[in-house]
């Protein structure tokens, strides 16, 4: 089974779609569960690819294509974790911010929390405060992250940290996006902040005590 884990481990970071699939097949038909694929074939293999962006080891488009075919890895997964009523670690609701129409970052940010374990309500872009707070209020998420790539829309950050704190002062955000820093992010009152989807889920975690 380790030689499997290892294995779906590497097809994810050769962004193989078709040996991602047949492996995740193979292990849960040798018995392996969903929780154990994910967290000793899938999820390593994307924290070392993460850490490797980080350091300027890998790019953008092999962070994509690995985010991408561990999706589909996923969808073999799902039906398995549907049956067995595998509950995520926590929920993160997302969004870019209102007058932000950028998705990209975003998108990844959402694969990989994905793959790590969380339900993700993605609210998409241009999303103002106030779908902000409602969704929030509906949903009720351990984390919510806020994603911006204009200097024009960062105050809207503010703005909805504020708007949903109003209501829940207990409320957790993680940030980021290009023109983010940890300075703006404690201006705000943001829990966390993620210099790059590779590291958003460590600093998720790490806001959640996971």
């Amino acid at each position: 089974m380790n030689e499997t884990m290892r294995k779906l481990g590497d097809s994810l970071l050769a962004g193989d779609v078709g040996e991602a699939r047949r492996l995740t097949q193979d292990a849960l038909k040798a018995g392996a569960s969903p929780q154990e694929i994910l967290e000793t074939g899938m999820r390593p293999a994307m924290e070392r690819l993460g850490e490797r962006f980080s350091a300027g080891e890998a790019y953008l488009p092999e962070l994509l294509l690995a985010a991408d075919t561990m999706r589909e890895g996923m969808e073999v997964l799902r039906p398995s974790i549907l049956r067995g009523g595998i509950k995520p670690e926590a929920t993160l609701l997302l969004g870019s911010v209102e007058g932000d129409i950028h998705d990209i970052g975003k998108n990844l940010v959402r694969m990989m929390f994905e793959g790590g374990g969380f339900r993700v309500i993605d609210l998409g872009i241009d999303v103002s405060c106030e779908r902000f707070v409602e969704a929030y209020h509906r949903e009720r998420p351990d984390l919510v992250g806020l994603s911006a790539l204009l200097t024009t829309t960062m105050g809207q950050m503010e703005k909805v940290v504020r708007g949903i704190r109003s209501g829940d002062s207990a409320a957790r955000f993680i940030v980021g996006g290009a023109p983010i820093r940890q300075a703006f992010a404690d201006q705000i009152g943001a829990n966390g902040y993620a210099p790059d989807a590779a590291q958003a889920v460590k600093v998720g975690r790490k806001i959640l005590g996971l």
